[in-house]
């Protein structure tokens, strides 16, 4: 059996193109949910697991930060994708013909320039790619799809108008996770190293915590809180470091926070993506 990477979505979702861009030679597996992508991994059905953490538009995706560190699984590599949107149509129709498109709530804001100036509605669906499978199904006249050029592919539909996104910045950045962790130092642009802590309930925690980071010299390039539980007293942190913790200034560092914390867990160290700049 070929390798396997498991992403959330239908086939054609831009989870899937960041499988085919990141790990060409793998069989991509689509399922429902973020659970099941990393129950796939789990259980051995995948090897990889793409997940999406944060769009450059959006922020951060909700829940993820809940579920990794509770995945058992190990951030291995990262990639960052560029959202770009085409807009697609049954094969024979004209951009002219088309008066109406359906795609993922997020996409119809990023093209609505190009929407009002070709005077085109548009309708939020479930997702992008299942309403390309939709179209390729049920074949509506003048209506049309905004997706990856991948959904047109693989839905046999005809792209007549791409990187139609009002803004070309917009990036989402994923994180690939396997059962095992590897520590091996590798890639061209340096290490990332992510992990999640809580503070102890003492004055000034997170600040007194966070001081090990300046004074070794570590970049901290992420910062982010979120509740535990539910709860409004209970915050756990996420963060994304520069370096590898056998690093002497980042082992110095993790010490430091480990002193002013009652939890700390290391999710991954994984190779720099080219795209961070």
């Amino acid at each position: 059996m070929s390798a396997r990477i498991a992403f959330q979505g239908e086939p054609g979702a831009y989870s899937h193109q960041a499988c085919v861009q990141a790990r060409p030679h793998m069989e991509a597996l689509p399922c429902r949910t973020f659970e099941e992508v990393i129950d796939a991994v789990r259980s051995g059905q995948a090897d990889l697991a793409m997940l999406p953490v944060e769009n450059s538009t959006y922020g951060r995706v909700a829940d993820i930060h809940r579920l990794l560190p509770e995945s058992g699984l190990h951030i291995v590599d990262e990639a960052f994708v560029r959202v770009r949107i085409a807009l697609m149509a049954l094969p024979g129709t004209t951009l002219e013909q088309v008066r109406h498109v359906r795609a993922h709530l997020v996409l119809i804001p990023q093209a609505r320039s190009f929407l009002n100036r070709h005077g085109i509605t548009a309708e939020a669906a479930a997702d992008s790619a299942g309403a390309a499978a939709e179209l390729a199904e049920h074949r509506s006249a003048g209506q049309g799809v905004l997706a990856s050029e991948l959904a047109a592919q693989i839905y046999g539909l005809k792209v007549l108008a791409r990187d139609i996104e009002d803004h070309g910045h917009n990036t989402t950045r994923f994180l690939l996770m396997a059962r095992e962790p590897d520590l091996s130092r590798r890639g061209e642009h340096g290490m990332i190293t992510t992990f999640v802590f809580q503070v102890r309930n003492i004055p000034a925690a997170l600040y007194k915590a966070m001081g090990g980071f300046a004074t070794n010299g570590v970049n901290m390039t992420k910062l982010e809180s979120y509740m535990v539980n539910g709860s409004f007293t209970a915050t756990q942190f996420y963060a994304d470091i520069e370096g590898h913790p056998d690093d002497p200034n980042v082992k110095l560092a993790l010490d430091e926070l480990r002193y002013f914390t009652n939890m700390l867990k290391i999710l991954g160290t994984y190779p720099a993506d080219a795209a961070r700049g």
